[in-house]
């Protein structure tokens, strides 16, 4: 039952699909935690401390999706709503400053500000709705609040000792992004209605796009404190515009041939919706691996290049570029086979690269991307908008 009010917090989809400036500022607090993110990965010597840095990655990613899915439901000029933007950002501080200190100490901070960010947007939107009398949207925030404090759980116990528990924190991560896949099963509620992923507007689609384009100035910002904190020798300033480049065609890969998610607001097209976070979380894993991997480059242009930095190097941009493909696949059910192709290429100088300076091995990995854009692309990809392409077969 709505009565009369409701449409002052729920979002009219008529209405403006502009971010807000308090969304913008959102979004900076959290590309900043993306940066420290980086840094860490730099600093892992082993693969489990990998994982654990991209255990961490995912849960500020998740925090900043589900407060973005929250203002294209809800209206960001609300109270309520800009009170969950302020938690939200207070929360992606306090993940932050726990950062790198997260094997030592600091635990109860991070799951404070991860748990308790969830868990204050949803009671704050519970209460909110119900005064209001909106039944159908505070159940969906009831669902979401059922979903986190059970995952809460494994957070907060997992901070209980000296040291992280990373098992149960990796159950806590999994109960949250299968539970949204789910969507949200709640007893006696049952799963969120198909039809509140359907409507949508182009927010959405904006809001994806400006937080990648902000996280991808990582990827020139981390190398370029590298060179300012050295000397402007002539091979890490060749880096440095290496980095730049890489920055503008992983740009133009996600943004010129991608665009809003604007096409999913048609009929039947939730899945790009529901599905559109997880294939973020690849584009951004990628963008903090690629940035990362140009700190280390600038740093150590000439030498040899270990395994653990040629992951990083030629991983990051595959990273990215199996996202955008995913994408692709998710909106026109085409997999665009030229971006993988061209994405396979480095791979085949792997055997020899691990005897190659850094900076070589970074040039080839952005060659291969230049290769997206200067090769013309198939005709069945998808047009800005994520419109798919009509297709001749």
């Amino acid at each position: 039952m709505t009565i009369e009010g409701n449409a002052a917090l729920v979002r009219r989809t008529e209405g403006s699909t502009r971010a807000t400036l308090l969304e913008l500022l959102f979004d900076v607090v959290f590309v900043a935690a993306l940066a420290l993110i980086s840094t860490l990965l730099t600093e892992e010597r082993t693969w489990s401390g990998i994982a654990k840095v991209l255990l961490m990655l995912t849960a500020i990613w998740w925090t900043w999706s589900l407060t973005a899915t929250t203002t294209e439901f809800y209206d960001p000029r609300q109270r309520p709503i800009q009170v969950v933007l302020m938690i939200a950002m207070v929360g992606s501080v306090g993940m932050a400053v726990a950062l790198p200190m997260i094997t030592v100490g600091h635990l109860l901070l991070f799951v404070a500000s991860y748990v308790g960010t969830h868990l204050s947007r949803c009671i704050i939107l519970v209460v909110a709705l119900h005064r209001r009398g909106h039944q159908t949207a505070r159940e969906r925030a009831t669902r979401f609040l059922f979903w986190f404090t059970v995952s809460g759980v494994f957070w907060v116990t997992g901070a209980l000792s000296n040291s992280p528990n990373w098992a149960l924190w990796t159950i806590a991560i999994t109960i949250d992004l299968v539970a949204s896949a789910a969507r949200y099963p709640t007893p006696r509620l049952g799963q969120v209605p198909l039809a509140q992923y359907q409507r949508i507007t182009g927010h959405l689609g904006e809001r994806y796009q400006q937080f990648v384009i902000l996280a991808l100035g990582d990827i020139v910002l981390l190398p370029t404190l590298q060179v300012s904190r050295g000397g402007l020798e002539f091979l890490r300033v060749v880096a440095l515009l290496c980095a730049f480049a890489t920055m503008l065609l992983l740009w133009q890969i996600y943004v010129f041939r991608a665009g809003e998610l604007v096409a999913a607001a048609e009929a039947k097209a939730h899945r790009p919706v529901r599905l559109a976070p997880y294939t973020h979380l690849v584009l951004l894993a990628g963008v903090v691996a690629t940035a990362a991997s140009f700190e280390i480059v600038v740093g150590h242009p000439t030498g040899t290049t270990p395994v653990r930095w040629l992951m990083l190097i030629i991983g990051g941009p595959a990273l990215f570029v199996l996202g955008r493909v995913l994408l692709a696949l998710l909106v026109s059910w085409t997999v665009p086979w030229r971006r993988v192709a061209w994405q396979l290429a480095p791979l085949l100088v792997l055997p020899w690269a691990g005897g190659w300076p850094p900076l070589l091995v970074a040039a080839v990995a952005t060659l291969a991307l230049a290769g997206h854009i200067v090769v013309p692309g198939s005709d069945r990809e998808t047009r800005p908008g994520l419109n798919a392409r009509p297709t001749d077969d």
